[in-house]
């Protein structure tokens, strides 16, 4: 055994479950055939347990993962225009780069998203919902040049 091992026993970290919380309320007028002040049928409610909050933010990470993958696909297969989506930038596509965006997009590689996005002196890195509106009708002005080139 080792010097720590004696010291403290190890023990399982993780607190146990515990049964959620039953609160009694008085009745506020006696059942017939009670006393005053008695307690009638207990009313039980039961708090309601709530998520801690990295499971919450877990959740809600997952939520926006598989959105950005749908909305990828979408701009893959040509349901949905890049052009759209930066214009009106959705929920999903906020914490988007704009280089992962761009590439979405077929035939669409690190090297021509590079050279458009700094041809309008913005970086790859920039995420989609920090735009600012003259940024954002430049890379749309950009992207429809591409388009007619």
């Amino acid at each position: 055994m080792t010097e720590a091992s004696t010291i403290a026993p190890d023990r399982n970290r993780t607190a146990p479950a515990r049964p959620p919380e039953r609160v009694t309320t008085p009745s506020p007028a006696p059942a017939p055939g009670r006393r005053p002040g008695a307690f009638a049928e207990p009313a039980v409610m039961e708090r309601a347990i709530v998520e801690p909050q990295h499971m919450q933010a877990l959740a809600r990470a997952n939520e926006v993962r598989l959105a950005r993958a749908q909305m990828k696909r979408e701009i893959a297969s040509g349901q949905r225009d890049v052009l759209s989506v930066v214009h009106d930038c959705p929920w999903e596509a906020e914490s988007m780069t704009l280089g992962e965006l761009l590439r979405a997009q077929r035939r669409w590689g690190r090297a021509r998203s590079r050279k458009l996005i700094n041809s309008i002196n913005l970086s790859e890195a920039k995420r989609l919902g920090s735009l600012t509106e003259r940024q954002r009708l430049l890379l749309v002005a950009a992207l429809e040049a591409k388009a007619t080139a």
